[in-house]
């Protein structure tokens, strides 16, 4: 009976957080965020794009004591510096040119909450410093402002490249990454887990076939075969794609392997 009630468990979690998965590393995955999740303390989540880090945070979110309280998320490598300040602590009106009325930053939106920050790795030396007197004083200034805002925010930080290696180039603040490396996971490519591609495929087979109401007639041993072999450099992401546009150009009769695009048959023994 224990080993059913951990299956159960485990199936009730992979329900929760979307991560599926049969694989040793994907158990790992789950057992550390249901250790992290209870607790405030910062988290940051490395892997290659495409791995599912904003899962794994929200995930962390929705079983936390904060899961009522706001989740907001922020890709921080796709903003110039000066917008990103702005975005991440708000600024007040007349700040600088443009800056018609007050607005409200991140930040503050996530108080009492959990505040993703996705491609920490991207961020700009100068922005790392106001970062970090955030997660030391939990508190920080709106751009042009003079009150100090005080926040109760947990931060979960994502990477898809080594910060230990940042630091090392000096491109990454060493006191930043540490105060971000509290607790870690990381995200194994999808090539690393051939063994979850079967499950994946299932679960992204039901989810869209019930989103764009099409009966799908499943997947030969042969094609299934191959998409274990595929290396998948754009990870979970890229195979979600393939079945989706599989699920709606599917051809009536049970996928085979041509049927499955050209760079996926030809990448599968390579």
């Amino acid at each position: 009976p224990e080993g059913i009630q951990r299956l159960l468990h485990r199936r009730e979690l992979q329900r929760l957080t979307g991560l599926a998965g049969e694989s040793e590393a994907m158990r790992e995955v789950l057992v550390k965020i249901e250790q992290m999740a209870p607790v405030s303390s910062t988290v940051l989540i490395e892997g290659e794009s495409g791995t599912g880090k904003e899962l794994v945070a929200h995930a962390i979110h929705v079983m936390s004591p904060r899961k009522s309280k706001p989740f907001i998320a922020e890709n921080v490598g796709a903003l110039p510096e000066t917008l990103l300040e702005s975005e991440l602590f708000g600024h007040e009106k007349g700040a600088f040119t443009g800056a018609a009325e007050r607005r409200i930053g991140r930040f503050e939106l996530a108080d009492t909450g959990t505040l993703f920050l996705d491609e920490i790795g991207e961020i700009p030396i100068g922005t790392q410093v106001k970062l970090l007197r955030v997660l030391e004083q939990r508190e920080f200034l709106r751009v042009g402002g003079t009150h100090p805002i005080r926040v109760d925010v947990r931060v979960v930080a994502a990477t898809n490249q080594p910060l230990r290696d940042l630091v090392e180039q000096r491109e990454f603040r060493p006191d930043l990454f540490y105060r971000l490396n509290v607790l870690s996971i990381y995200l194994p490519p999808l090539r690393d887990r051939g063994e979850d591609v079967p499950h994946l495929v299932r679960k992204f087979v039901m989810d869209y076939s019930a989103q764009h109401d099409r009966p799908f007639h499943g997947i030969s041993a042969d094609a299934m075969q191959l998409l274990m072999e595929y290396p998948w450099p754009g990870n979970v992401r890229e195979l979600r794609n393939l079945v989706e546009s599989m699920v709606v150009l599917s051809p009536g009769h049970e996928l085979r392997p041509e049927d499955l695009p050209r760079q996926i048959r030809e990448g599968a023994g390579a």
